[in-house]
């Protein structure tokens, strides 16, 4: 039998999963359109007074800013026990619970939430495990429920297919990952097929390693922890400059997408 692989916090820096990297930098928001498409997103899905489920909460930013709009209620699902403390944490004062389960198989009530919201999470998997967590989202929400993704697009539309297999492969050596983007087109097409209705589409460019970016994202306390630590491990420092190189090489085919679908129904 092969050896279990080791827990995170125990995994080197040129071992580590890409997000987890950049988490253990400091690096608080690892989502491809940054902390302002995060924002309208969240105004698209209208959160204020909802019953809320995240899927993949990790380190829990974005539960920072569902907890500030005062949803109803609020449960995180993430399949990282060690993630799932600091998310309690911080959906506290709402109420909020987190549960260790699988996005595709939450284990949650049909039609038990108004809000699913999933952000770079799609993107990380096969298709196969895209349309069952998907499916999940459409199960767990009541009729006239939204779905809300941000996720890793490729653009346009009519990318070739040889370079969507460059991009993905380049990138997945890069991140440790196995990543598929997809084209905008292809994203709103998983959701129609697993049911939905599509009521916002929208984008900003994926510019998450880029300076000014960064500087927006996490403030200027946060932008010179990152740089200190990247001078302190040259491990991470030379992981990060190749992710950050993979992300120029491909700027004009990547961008960020944020889709929110409805549950038809109400």
């Amino acid at each position: 039998m092969a050896d279990s692989p080791l827990p995170l916090a125990e995994r080197s820096d040129a071992d580590l999963p890409g997000h987890w990297l950049l988490a253990r930098l400091g690096k608080r928001v690892l989502r491809p359109g940054g902390l302002e498409l995060t924002t309208r997103l969240l105004a698209a899905a209208r959160i204020g007074g909802s019953d809320v489920v995240e899927l993949g909460p990790g380190l829990g930013r974005t539960a920072t800013d569902i907890v500030a709009a005062r949803p109803g209620s609020y449960v995180g699902v993430d399949d990282t026990a060690a993630a799932t403390e600091n998310v309690r944490a911080i959906v506290a004062p709402v109420g909020g619970t987190v549960v260790v389960a699988d996005a595709a198989t939450t284990g949650l009530p049909d039609g038990s939430a108004d809000v699913v919201v999933g952000e770079a999470m799609l993107t990380m998997q096969g298709d196969k495990a895209k349309r069952a967590i998907i499916a999940e989202a459409f199960r767990v929400l009541r009729p006239g429920g939204r779905y809300a993704i941000h996720e890793l697009g490729l653009t346009p539309d009519d990318l070739s297919q040889d370079i969507k297999d460059d991009i993905r492969r380049e990138m997945s050596r890069a991140i440790k990952v196995n990543a598929r983007p997809l084209t905008t087109a292809e994203w709103t097409q998983l959701l129609t097929e697993a049911g939905f209705e599509i009521e916002t589409v929208d984008h900003a460019p994926m510019a998450l390693l880029n300076p000014a970016r960064v500087l927006a994202d996490e403030g200027v306390l946060g932008a010179l922890r990152i740089v200190g630590n990247l001078v302190r491990r040259p491990a991470a420092r030379r992981r990060v400059l190749g992710m950050r190189g993979t992300f120029q090489r491909y700027r004009r085919s990547l961008t960020a997408v944020a889709v929110v679908g409805v549950v038809p129904g109400q």
